[in-house]
């Protein structure tokens, strides 16, 4: 039995119950997770004390995977927000560290470069990116790239970006000295949301030097919600010698750049999977795992933002070996015209090892790699613990995420679970028919009060 502690980065489904739930596939993995309503929210900070409480008193575990900005901070969205000052940050860090120096357990953990979304919208940001958002945006890039920027920006709210940029950008350095004492088993540096420049990509340059220079078991990675759970997989997976080869849809386009991100496909592929502690190989018939690969063509799809792009229309061919699904056509949802294909397939359930296409191509990637390894590394996968992960894949990346939350936002002012219930019942039934199984009922919630996301409890 692998005993694993799991501080999440925030209580949204992704982060918080899909770890859980994927953990239950495997009989050999117990996961250990603060109660849910410590941790934070779109609005809320996490109960730091509560989650550090937790920890010091939880039994002996094997592994620690912690998202730092959770103790930093009280969670991803906090980080951007949070006014605390960069000494009563580290008094929290310092705690951490003394709890789990006497644990003694492996330490893999991930702290963010703080983003810098390119819009006008402050819902996950300070009140000030509502009007000035795409101006701060245009400045750290701008700076970045000619190493000076005129602005419209207000100084003395640029002067607050500025302060809490460089706040969170001493503490990423604080936890490089700890990387340099070994304090890490790893240590990952996420960038979310990035672009070809800005402060946030100057910032992991400077970081990628001293990793590199001080030869130190930390990485930079485009992503952050889905880091975690690559670190999940990376903690069982690691030192096993597993083989991955990804298997792109559209081989000739695996150098384009996703939305949200500023790698390659390919360069995002590799990443995930040496991340996840596996080994990239070229020829599948060599590999123990096949990754198959739905990747766009010219531009990758945005449906959020309404950016279509013709789905996928090639023969697809289901390998007849281990195999998992990474669905990146669009961001922010399945591809309707390949989950179709999908489906014209019999599920061979002993080499099917799972589905994602929800969100950025990096969420897709290391989610689905978590899955997939859990499942793999078991002697004796629970099914139906594996089918549930699955069927509230499909409910949420293609079913809500692809058709539904386009219908419901365009009819609807507010949320509504009366509506979001209908329009979701004849997915739940072709999936039930498609998966073989049997449920209750399945109970949906928008965890955080909003269209963008929901969470599909099946009982």
């Amino acid at each position: 039995m692998v005993e694993i502690a799991f501080i999440p980065i925030d209580n949204r489904p992704v982060c918080y119950t899909l770890a859980q739930q994927i953990a239950d596939i495997n009989n050999n993995v117990h996961l250990y997770l603060p109660e849910r309503k410590l941790l934070g929210d779109l609005t809320k900070t996490a109960n730091i004390d509560g989650i550090l409480n937790w920890l010091e008193n939880l039994c002996e575990v094997d592994k620690v995977v912690v998202a730092l900005d959770t103790i930093a901070y009280g969670g991803l969205i906090p980080s951007r927000r949070s006014k605390d000052d960069y000494l009563k940050i580290v008094k929290r860090l310092e705690r951490l560290k003394k709890i789990l120096n006497k644990k003694n357990s492996e330490v893999y953990a991930f702290s963010s470069i703080m983003r810098i979304s390119n819009n006008n919208c402050n819902e996950e940001e300070k009140e000030y990116w509502s009007l000035y958002g795409k101006e701060i945006f245009k400045y750290s890039f701008d700076y970045h790239k000619n190493g000076f920027a005129d602005t419209d920006v207000p100084s003395e709210i640029l002067d607050d970006y500025l302060n809490t940029r460089n706040r969170n950008f001493n503490i990423n350095k604080l936890y490089i000295k700890w990387s340099e004492e070994n304090f890490f088993n790893t240590l990952v540096f996420s960038k979310d949301d990035c672009a070809q420049f800005g402060l946030n990509v100057a910032e992991s340059k400077v970081l990628g030097i001293n990793i590199a220079a001080k030869k130190l078991h930390a990485l930079i990675k485009t992503g952050a919600d889905e880091i975690p759970l690559t670190l999940l997989a990376r903690a069982l997976a690691q030192d096993k010698n597993i083989k991955i080869a990804p298997v792109f849809t559209q081989p000739d386009y695996i150098d384009k750049i996703s939305k949200y991100e500023d790698v390659s496909v390919y360069e995002s592929v590799k990443g995930q999977i040496e991340l996840a502690g596996c080994e990239v190989c070229n020829n599948p018939q060599d590999a123990d795992i096949v990754m198959l690969v739905n990747n766009f063509k010219e531009e990758q799809g945005e449906l959020v933002m309404g950016v279509d792009v013709k789905g996928f229309d090639g023969k697809l061919d289901i390998p007849q070996k281990p195999y998992l699904v990474v669905d990146i056509l669009n961001a922010n949802g399945a591809d309707n015209a390949f989950v179709k294909q999908f489906f014209e397939n019999k599920i061979d359930w002993r080499n099917f090892l799972g589905y994602a296409g929800w969100n950025t191509t990096g969420n897709s990637l290391g989610s689905a790699l978590c899955c997939g390894l859990v499942k793999y590394l078991s002697k004796e996968p629970d099914i139906n613990a594996f089918k549930k992960v699955e069927l509230i894949r499909f409910l949420d990346d293609w079913a809500y995420q692809a058709n539904v939350r386009k219908k419901l936002k365009s009819r609807l002012k507010t949320i509504s679970i009366e509506e979001l219930e209908k329009e979701m019942n004849p997915y739940e039934g072709f999936l039930k028919e498609k998966f073989d199984v049997k449920f209750s009922k399945i109970e949906y919630s928008y965890p955080w009060n909003r269209f963008f996301e929901i969470e599909a409890n099946v009982l």
